[in-house]
């Protein structure tokens, strides 16, 4: 019987939990902001120190919390109501640290690349010296992308998104994606050309 009623002890708190987390996603699913804020206060340190563990950067683990939440809310219209909602918080955090640490991989993968470059255009003039410029080069190029260009270039180059993946998330045809990452690369080569031009001369 000890055996037996422990079993059931445990039945009913797991019920207990699962139904007390359906009513806090089912207030947040509304738009309560209390209860929302209610989870972000008790679950946040927990989260950030389990962030920690995967990617090693207190500020950047702290990031990827909060836009775990900030998407939660954002998005509140479409949380399910079945299930645990500890669980449900893990597992994004765990996802979205995954995304940051692919996307770290993904912007190293991409500055060693034009390292490479550099090191075979410019000969005998510091690699790393010209690695750097040419990265500021880069990024303020991308930052100076029409907006729609510089989103769809993110999601394709940096967060490795399909262009079907991206047509979803921006609401746009594929065909657009397209379009876009065609014109973004296009102004990205000019931009880098430009900027190679000028070292060349420099070597003269």
């Amino acid at each position: 019987m000890g055996q037996w009623a422990s079993v059931l002890k445990k039945r009913n708190i797991i019920i207990s939990l699962e139904s007390n987390d359906t009513h806090l996603i089912g207030l947040i699913k509304s738009g309560n902001k209390q209860a929302f804020d209610e989870v972000f206060l008790k679950h946040f340190k927990s989260l950030h120190a389990y962030a920690f563990t995967l990617i090693r950067e207190k500020d950047d683990a702290e990031e990827i919390v909060q836009n775990v939440f900030v998407r939660i809310w954002t998005k509140r219209e479409q949380l399910k109501e079945d299930g645990f909602l500890k669980s449900f918080l893990y597992r994004s955090v765990h996802n979205e640290s995954l995304n940051y640490l692919k996307h770290q991989k993904v912007r190293s993968d991409f500055n060693i690349h034009y390292t490479e470059e550099v090191k075979n255009d410019t000969g005998n003039l510091n690699a790393e010296i010209m690695a750097t410029e040419l990265e500021k080069n880069i990024h303020s190029a991308i930052n100076e992308l029409p907006e729609k260009c510089r989103n769809v270039f993110q999601l394709s180059r940096f967060d490795q998104m399909k262009y079907q993946e991206i047509a979803d998330a921006l609401n746009i045809s594929v065909k657009t994606v397209e379009n876009q990452m065609g014109k973004a690369l296009k102004i990205l080569r000019l931009k880098i050309v430009d900027f190679l031009v000028i070292v060349f001369l420099l070597l003269k």
